[in-house]
């Protein structure tokens, strides 16, 4: 299956999930070639033409800006640029986040408004079908003149055939990737550098990517919470219809519903409780989980219109004969919804972690640490203090970056978004309350096989996914190695239908 970008239509989280599942390659269509052949012939038109200096065309960059560049240094300018910013350190950007980033910078460009070459344009989708990954470091964008250094690292090899790539499962010179398919390094023209290293697509990557793991975590969470509020004995009220309508916040209303049909069915949950309240974290879960997804989904909002822009510097207006230099690279949209979404679903673990607190308290029937012979054993004693210590990770990590700024380029860009450093810890945050979520289920899952032993059932639906769970990860009778069962409920997690 191919998906064509296509400047016509709207490339969505829900398209971007579709092309990542089922692998598909990336083409261009017809009208996007139109758009980016034209654009390109109109600033070679313009350069002609137009004896005033055209920032980043015919100029210098950033604080260099008043220093004009002859026509045949040009190119050379272009090259230089992509050499002296790929300065990335660090750790390495995953490989499903370096797909993406060439994902959306073709889709940058299939607008018309940049005026890369073609031939450049479809060199980044060849590396995306060919599953070529230049090596990319987390570390260097400060997030406003565009992702400069990871782009540049970016479109390094992919570009100008220099530095390293992924390719056949092991990192290698990329010179070994362009003999064996015959390519050849690209020669930049004008405003070709600059447009490959402006823009948002490091950024926007990592939010697509973190997003896309929040929806999920999401609607995991709901499910864990279902199958902990009945190993809890906990109570079925405070996720009534009625009163939320009271307070009809959508993501409230939405996730109490998905706690009532999980639950839809279960003896546990229908008998008599002794208990008046549950505490905060299974009672006041619905307002919890609720805030996270309506959060999620305007952050979703605002990167859906990120990725169908285009955020390099300067747009080239054909139709309207303009070149303009403004600021659609700062990535200030981007840096305040990732620290945004990253406090909604480090909150999403927080209340997990809660949770799984209760189960192990010896409350309700349950026995000490979820074991039989507490003392002898220390059950699951452990696997709540590594729950705690993740999310107190966590909540370390949504120290907001978007409030941050040192200013470069000789004071040129004086405020900058540090939304590069926003969306790796957000990226970090996700990773960790899936495996928050995932102690939870351990804990959950142990917990409901007591309850078992009172001969009570929960739910069909809880009781098919305990089954499930169980193929990988079975009950714990006296003190056995926990970390394994922690890794194979984060598996379980990361391969759940949906």
């Amino acid at each position: 299956m191919t998906y064509q970008f296509n400047p016509e239509e709207r490339l969505t989280l829900a398209k971007i999930q579709e092309i990542v599942d089922k692998k598909m390659t990336l083409a261009l269509s017809e009208e996007a070639k139109r758009r980016i052949e034209k654009c390109r012939a109109y600033l070679n038109h313009k350069m002609e033409s137009q004896k005033e200096p055209i920032y980043g065309v015919t100029t210098g960059f950033g604080s260099l800006c008043n220093i004009s560049i002859s026509k045949e240094q040009l190119s050379q300018l272009q090259k230089n640029l992509v050499m002296s910013h790929a300065c990335g350190v660090g750790d390495e950007v995953p490989a499903e986040v370096v797909r993406l980033m060439l994902l959306l910078k073709a889709q940058n460009f299939c607008f018309g408004y940049s005026g890369a070459q073609l031939q450049t344009v479809q060199r980044l989708i060849d590396c995306y079908n060919e599953d070529v990954l230049p090596v990319v470091y987390q570390q260097g964008s400060l997030g406003a003149s565009g992702d400069l250094c990871p782009l540049a690292n970016l479109m390094l090899p992919a570009i100008l055939g220099m530095g390293e790539v992924y390719w056949k499962g092991r990192r290698c010179d990329v010179t070994e990737v362009y003999r064996a398919k015959g390519w050849q390094p690209i020669e930049l023209q004008s405003k070709e550098g600059l447009a490959l290293l402006n823009g948002t697509q490091f950024m926007s990557s990592y939010a697509v990517w973190s997003l896309l793991k929040a929806m999920r975590l999401s609607r995991q969470a709901d499910m864990v919470l279902s199958l902990s509020l009945d190993a809890f004995d906990g109570r079925i009220e405070p996720f009534y219809e009625s009163l939320h309508m009271v307070r009809p916040h959508k993501g409230q209303l939405e996730t109490a519903a998905a706690v009532r049909e999980m639950l839809e069915g279960s003896e546990i949950i229908k008998r008599h409780k002794e208990h008046v309240q549950d505490p905060y974290s299974f009672r006041c879960a619905p307002q919890v989980h609720g805030a996270a997804k309506d959060t999620i989904r305007y952050v979703a909002s605002v990167v859906e219109t990120e990725i169908n822009s285009t955020t390099d510097n300067p747009i080239v207006l054909p139709d309207e004969d303009m070149v303009i230099s403004g600021g659609h690279f700062h990535g200030e949209p981007l840096a305040m919804v990732l620290d945004f979404l990253a406090i909604a679903v480090a909150e999403l673990g927080a209340i997990s972690e809660r949770r799984t607190y209760q189960l192990i308290d010896a409350k309700r029937g349950l026995p000490s640490f979820l074991v039989a012979k507490p003392g002898l054993n220390s059950g699951f004693m452990i696997p709540q203090y590594a729950a705690a210590a993740i999310v107190s990770q966590s909540k370390q990590l949504c120290t907001p970056c978007s409030v941050d700024s040192i200013p470069s380029s000789q004071n040129q860009e004086d405020l900058v978004s540090m939304g590069g450093n926003a969306a790796t810890k957000c990226y970090r945050v996700c990773e960790n309350t899936e495996r928050v979520l995932a102690i939870e289920l351990f804990n959950a899952a142990q917990a409901l096989d007591f309850r078992h032993q009172e001969g009570l059932k929960s739910s069909p639906k809880v009781e098919k996914m305990v089954g499930d769970y169980r193929k990988m990860v079975n009950f714990v009778d006296i003190d056995e190695i926990m970390y394994k069962h922690i890794h194979s409920s984060v598996k379980f997690l990361q391969e759940m239908a949906l």
